[in-house]
């Protein structure tokens, strides 16, 4: 298999992809004999009637049909959870989190997927998953599908590449990958070890947010998404497909690989995105920016401006607003806020949030910058100033996210994270001019 990539001519339009010159058909999807013997089969992201501007769907042409596999039984989650999230009780606390220790044993991707927590459904298909995912062992012989969301990957430490039904994508440190819900796919790893965070979408199809009075440019553009080309393996021999169904793992033993797709068209497939050509947008004159003119995918529902989930990255840039107090300001938020941070330190913490680490502030959690932070952004001198070599994300998503026990209850929780606040004193002097 190649590692081949090809710019999209736009976000979720029609693209198309050959393994084997010839092997897709030419004026019609279904002809009464497809190519090179293949196999037609439609794969469809979307209801058949929805509007075109949202509707994904691809044409494959493969070995064999997807249909031909054994039944598929129930296998042992490990500490992947899924919604309706109920094993505690929704949790008003600011939680943050340490990296996990590296697996010990053998672990390939599956194994080693670890979930913090999530709202909503994945039967009714809204709310979202949080998981983190480590491993030290490639899948060679096992491949994964997960029928109750799409998958974004956000890489913080290892190299992996994804060999999906559609072709491989090399994702690593400061990209992105995300692969649609019901794609097969296996995760090879590239560096000995592979860590990081992924994000489940249980609602619509993550997509470009609108730029609204930006205008044509900025933000994440279109043609900067690239996705994979055709390749195919072609295995008779045993292995294992594990599918996520209605929240649980199950498993089935099938004798070829599903990766045998030799030719495909459509507009439903995977892709990546590399996060520095992400063109930051934000204040030139004073103020500092709410955190969405950072937003690279949203997850859209029916009520506008209103996320099932916005992915938000924030990277290397300078600040220049003057008069302003620049790291983000106190605040609680209708939506609550997932952040991981990828490499460097983050802006509003002195400490405590590392790289591999994370923080959940739910719904209206008070929250903000510590007493050393405060007093910096209070008192430096406002000269032009670059942020380098940073990157920190936040998921933010619309409902409550409740935490697995496992999450709540880990070594590598934080439980002293509410002392970041405490060296924060009164700040209330009657002979200053602005209280007069």
């Amino acid at each position: 298999m190649g590692t081949a990539l090809t710019y999209l001519s736009g976000f979720g339009n029609e693209h198309v992809s050959e393994a084997i010159p010839g092997a897709l058909p030419q004026g019609q999807n279904s002809p009464q004999r497809a190519p090179l013997g293949l196999y037609t089969e439609v794969f469809s992201g979307t209801a058949f009637t929805q509007p075109r501007a949202v509707t994904r769907r691809s044409w494959v042409y493969r070995i064999r049909p997807s249909a031909v596999h054994p039944a598929f039984r129930r296998m042992n989650n490990g500490l992947l959870r899924s919604a309706p999230f109920t094993e505690t009780e929704p949790n008003p606390n600011r939680m943050r989190w340490d990296p996990p220790p590296p697996p010990t044993e053998p672990t390939d991707f599956v194994a080693g997927l670890n979930t913090i927590g999530g709202n909503g459904d994945t039967l009714t298909q809204a709310g979202v998953g949080i998981h983190l995912y480590a491993a030290n062992t490639s899948m060679t012989d096992r491949y994964f599908m997960n029928a109750d969301g799409e998958l974004l990957f956000v890489p913080r430490h290892g190299s992996v590449l994804l060999h999906t039904e559609m072709g491989p994508l090399e994702v690593a440190p400061g990209e992105i990958a995300v692969v649609p819900r019901g794609i097969r796919f296996r995760v090879e790893l590239l560096d000995s070890t592979a860590s990081g965070y992924l994000c489940e979408n249980y609602g619509a199809a993550f997509t470009l947010p609108e730029r609204g009075l930006i205008g044509a440019s900025g933000l994440a553009n279109e043609r900067d998404f690239l996705a994979p080309t055709a390749a195919f393996e072609d295995r008779d021999e045993p292995v294992q497909v594990v599918q996520k169904f209605g929240g649980n793992l199950w498993v089935a033993d099938y004798d070829h690989s599903p990766l045998d797709v030799v030719g495909w068209h459509g507009s439903l497939y995977p892709y990546k995105y590399d996060l520095a050509r992400f063109m930051v947008i934000s204040s030139v004159s004073f103020d500092h920016s709410d955190p969405s003119i950072y937003t690279v995918l949203t997850a859209p529902t029916d009520t506008p401006g209103l996320a099932n989930v916005d992915f938000v990255a924030f990277p290397s840039r300078w600040l220049v607003a003057e008069d302003t107090y620049r790291p983000p300001y106190f605040h609680r938020n209708i939506m609550s806020e997932f952040m991981g941070l990828i490499r460097g330190s983050f802006e509003a913490k002195a400490e405590g949030f590392v790289p591999g680490g994370s923080s959940l502030h739910n719904t209206y959690a008070s929250h903000g910058n510590d007493a050393e932070t405060f007093e910096k952004g209070s008192t430096a001198q406002l000269v032009p100033q670059k942020l380098p070599d940073t990157l920190a994300f936040m998921l933010e998503t619309r409902w409550t996210v409740r935490l697995t026990r496992h999450a709540l209850n880990t070594e590598y929780r934080q439980p002293d994270y509410d002392h970041a606040w405490s060296g924060l004193k009164r700040a209330f002097e009657v002979g200053d001019p602005l209280t007069r």
